[in-house]
């Protein structure tokens, strides 16, 4: 197969064939999803208001969307308890914990390696050569 007809079938794939963890970067790595499962995972069963509190940058609507989705996901468990007034407890799920090394293994990859990250980024952006955004 010559190199255009490889772009070609690559450029056409479905995102699972041409990167098999797209789906898992897609559900793990959403704009909230992470800081909900490292605080589940970091600090145990929460209540609705715990979490927010926590990740104090989302909004009430958020979380409940993310919750939801990730209780549908199997990686959080969400407890109801029929008492007055009710409680809900969010736990993360053996599922969701088993996730646990692989944020830790970012979080050594992000320790180890974000000042060369910004330090690109500044060289990057101190290039003359560079065209600037309009």
């Amino acid at each position: 197969m010559s190199g255009d007809a490889t772009r070609t079938a690559t450029a056409s794939a479905e995102p699972e064939q041409a990167c098999p963890i797209a789906p898992v970067v897609d559900i793990v790595f959403s704009r909230w999803t992470t800081p909900i499962l490292w605080t589940l995972n970091e600090y145990g069963l929460q209540r609705f208001v715990e979490l927010q509190r926590r990740i104090a940058t989302i909004t009430p609507k958020v979380l409940t969307q993310r919750l939801r989705q990730l209780e549908r996901d199997g990686l959080v468990v969400r407890t109801y308890h029929p008492e007055v007034p009710p409680r809900v407890e969010y736990e993360i799920s053996d599922l969701g914990r088993s996730l646990a090394p692989l944020f830790a293994t970012l979080a050594d990859w992000a320790g180890a390696n974000m000042g060369k990250v910004e330090e690109a980024r500044a060289e990057y952006d101190a290039d003359d050569r560079r065209p600037r955004p309009a």
